[in-house]
């Protein structure tokens, strides 16, 4: 892959960049329409394949926050055609590189010395390259360490790009003005946090350790002393990332306690630290020899309030979803439903909120749940009628709590991992539902 000599910083260029982009799509749709007056039932897949094509290039040069937003958006694969999620998902670990000269400036910049000063060999050509920053593979007292190197300008951008590819995706991908507004404005907030690894780095540490009892899960160590706030140091982890794992066809008595490992890791991390990895995507799992997950990249943690936690969790269980009074605070209180909301409107999104719940918290209702691809079509297929609601499709008014949006995401990203492992894994709640339910008093 073409390695880049810069990146565009200017916010006119930036700007600039994404709207060459915005003619190639137009040209892309004329070229369909073109076709489709000479072939009736000419197909659009050559238009989204097309499109795709074009914006993931251009997001890729410029990396950050709009390349970011374009990796999330492939993570859900009911949003967005199949030849956009095959090209947005390279984002998560393939795009294009840094050069080595912009690759040792921004080192010897954050670090106060040349790669070639700390380590005994360092690879100026990068093993990975993803939305925010790169990885470089160096040595030091014959150990292989991981070195993450944060493109030039990401931060400064996070504001100005969101604003940028706000429209894009709105226009794209059919989003109300109020749905994007609370999305992008959490999305912003996570973004700042994932460009200061200093933060990264000491949420690294802590997490890694809390969790370091779990079966088969594992972390690489991390080295403050090699790290500053655009650059991160930790172990070099041996293995293969989950989609690498799966092609190599593991049996699955293998993937079943692969997919354990993943369940149980963040089942530790919703209901007893209140902060989980919220980044959930195949290339931040890495499976070693000896068939355990080796997990990386803390940039995204989202710490989940008290308060919401109490509210949220409680739909998974069944009794307490089944009990009306329980069931009308909650939505109330996670604003799927106003006191303003007309009785249908009410009575529409409370059905239709309380049956996706019901939906999507099977795993937690038997002693063992088996993940399929059956069973992600059947969500989204549901997800699908329930957007064609009015109340959803062109809100009133904003629906649902922004501290929803990462763990909604994070169990999308798990859910559709454990379904790619065809997965068969022990999911009852481990205490964390006695909880819950003396909080309610039920």
């Amino acid at each position: 892959m073409k390695e880049q000599d810069s990146i565009i910083s200017s916010k006119v260029k930036r700007a600039a960049k994404l709207a060459g982009t915005g003619v190639k799509i137009g040209g892309n749709y004329i070229k369909y329409y073109a076709q489709k007056t000479i072939v009736s039932n000419y197909s659009k897949d050559k238009l989204h394949e097309e499109n795709a094509n074009d914006i993931y290039k251009s997001l890729s040069q410029l990396k950050g926050s709009a390349l970011k937003v374009a990796q999330m958006l492939s993570m859900d694969k009911n949003l967005l055609p199949a030849a956009y999620n095959k090209q947005f998902a390279q984002s998560q670990y393939s795009a294009p590189p840094l050069s080595a000269p912009l690759v040792l400036k921004t080192f010897t910049q954050y670090v106060g010395k040349s790669p070639n000063d700390v380590f005994e060999k360092f690879n100026l050509h990068s093993s990975a390259a993803a939305s925010i920053g790169q990885v470089h593979q160096a040595e030091i007292a014959g150990k292989k360490l991981a070195v993450k190197i944060q493109y030039p300008g990401v931060a400064d951008a996070i504001h100005s790009d969101l604003a940028m590819v706000k429209p894009i995706a709105n226009r794209m991908f059919g989003l109300s003005e109020k749905e994007m507004a609370q999305y992008f404005e959490e999305v912003e907030s996570k973004l700042i946090e994932e460009t200061d690894y200093t933060l990264e780095l000491k949420r690294s540490i802590e997490l890694s350790e809390k969790c370091n009892h779990i079966p088969n899960v594992f972390f690489a160590k991390y080295y403050p002393e090699f790290s500053g706030p655009k650059v991160l140091t930790m172990d070099w982890i041996e293995g293969n990332h989950l989609n690498e794992f799966l092609a190599l066809n593991p049996n699955q008595e293998t993937k079943n306690t692969i997919a354990q490992a993943l369940w149980d890791f963040y089942e530790f991390q919703l209901h007893e630290l209140k902060a989980i990895h919220a980044d959930p995507h195949p290339g931040n799992f890495i499976i070693n020899s000896n068939n355990k997950v080796g997990i990386i990249d803390f940039g995204c943690v989202k710490e989940v309030p008290t308060e919401f936690y109490f509210y949220y969790f409680p739909l998974l269980l069944e009794d307490m979803r089944n009990n009306p009074a329980i069931a009308k605070q909650i939505l109330s209180y996670l604003k799927i439903i106003h006191e303003t909301d007309s009785k249908e409107t009410t009575e529409q999104l409370s059905n239709a909120f309380l049956n996706m719940t019901g939906l999507l918290s099977r795993p937690f209702n038997s002693d063992t749940f088996t993940f399929t691809d059956a069973y992600i079509q059947e969500i989204y297929a549901l997800g699908q009628e329930i957007y064609k609601l009015e109340e959803v499709k062109k809100p009133t008014q904003a629906r649902g709590a922004k501290d929803a949006l990462y763990i909604n995401r994070t169990y999308f990203g798990l859910y559709s991992m454990l379904a790619d492992l065809k997965a068969t894994i022990h999911s009852k709640p481990k205490n964390w539902d006695t909880n819950l339910r003396k909080h309610w008093n039920c």
